[in-house]
């Protein structure tokens, strides 16, 4: 299997996604080319630290970059502000100048935590992204939003800072532990539903054997990183476009929050639940076919997600807390919800015309 690239074409700041296997062991010599031999500075976890940290030192040290590393705990807890702090502190004492580089080293957490501390370092570091998780690789590594939780809601502290290259290395995504794998894949699977109802298709025969079969998983990661780097060039901020990537994750990011950022709901999980909630409520609202939810729902228990509220381990608030939450979303515009619906599989849109005796009513099957 050949190292593909996807070139995000944002004049001053594009850079390239390089995908394929062995990227980790080659991550010294991709960086040198592009940056040169500047000090490294590197953000991780516990977890991937001790999976991959090595590897990565090792290929830099054989191109002559000096790196350190701070490790931090796994987890969403750690995109707080504490963990920030932290992070940053330690970037300055780590002398870490503005041509010099921070590479993140993880999942979304990671990647989102080390691009904000980037961005506000100095008033913006370069910095690499390295993503180990298959939701960092198809979807947060990628288009520059980086950021921390608040305890009112998911990701409302951030920036949009690009990186200078993603390195997505396949061969890493065997070290995932199945929950893990199959919870990125909630984001896969909602590129097909947003806008390419093709490449849904294609994942509803091939989904359930990404995780043994390394060139369908290639071309999982390649096709992702496309929709979402064409996106991004043309909404880089999200003026428009670009909320379409946000499909699942109103419902999402508020059952994230409820359930405390913890193992009770992975990101990806509250994604796959999110977009079977967004496809139900369009086709209550009359704007896509009964069938598509059902198709959706469908595929999602074929993968092993949840597609309901009542998936959910343990107890979740009342629907009228739910929607007082949704509030707080960023896409949010003068008070009005924003969603992201659907006329179809591959066919979404953002509208604020939502009815709120459906929400209910969408809220309320999706418990029993």
């Amino acid at each position: 299997m050949t190292i593909e690239t996807v070139h995000v074409d944002l004049g001053d700041r594009a850079y390239d996604v390089r995908i394929g296997r062995g990227l980790l062991y080659r991550a010294g010599t991709e960086i040198a080319a592009l940056f040169g031999r500047r000090r490294v500075a590197i953000l991780t976890d516990e977890n991937v630290a001790a999976l991959h940290l090595a590897s990565l030192q090792q290929s830099l040290a054989a191109t002559g970059i000096e790196a350190s590393a701070l490790v931090l705990p796994a987890g969403e807890a750690t995109k707080c502000w504490a963990e920030l702090g932290h992070a940053v502190e330690w970037l300055i004492s780590q002398r870490i100048e503005r041509k010099d580089l921070v590479v993140a080293l993880g999942g979304g957490v990671i990647g989102d935590l080390a691009g904000f501390a980037a961005a506000i370092l100095r008033r913006g570091v370069r910095f690499v992204q390295i993503p180990t998780s298959l939701l960092a690789q198809v979807d947060s590594s990628v288009g520059g939003k980086t950021g921390i939780n608040s305890p009112q809601g998911k990701n409302l502290i951030g920036s949009f800072h690009q990186p200078g290259l993603v390195l997505a290395d396949i061969d890493v995504l065997g070290t995932l532990e199945p929950r893990d794998f199959r919870a990125g894949y909630g984001e896969v699977a909602k590129y097909g539903l947003l806008g390419d109802e093709n490449f849904f298709d294609w994942l509803e025969k091939a989904g359930p054997q990404l995780a043994s079969d390394p060139m369908a998983l290639q071309r999982a990661v390649r096709h992702s990183v496309e929709m979402k780097a064409g996106i991004v060039q043309r909404d880089e901020t999200e003026q428009g476009e670009r909320a379409l990537l946000n499909l699942g994750h109103t419902f999402g990011h508020v059952l994230e929050s409820v359930t405390g950022y913890s193992d009770r709901l992975l990101h990806g999980e509250g994604v796959a639940i999110g977009c079977t909630l967004a496809f139900d409520l369009s086709a209550r609202m009359g704007l896509c076919s009964q069938e598509a939810p059902s198709r959706v729902a469908a595929h999602f228990a074929a993968m092993g997600l949840p597609s309901r509220i009542s998936d959910i381990a343990g107890e979740i608030p009342d629907n009228e807390t739910l929607i007082a939450m949704m509030g707080q979303d960023k896409k949010v515009q003068d008070g009005k919800l924003r969603f992201i619906l659907a006329r179809g599989i591959g066919d979404a849109f953002v509208t604020d015309a939502v009815d709120r005796d459906r929400l209910h009513e969408v809220l309320a099957a999706s418990r029993l």
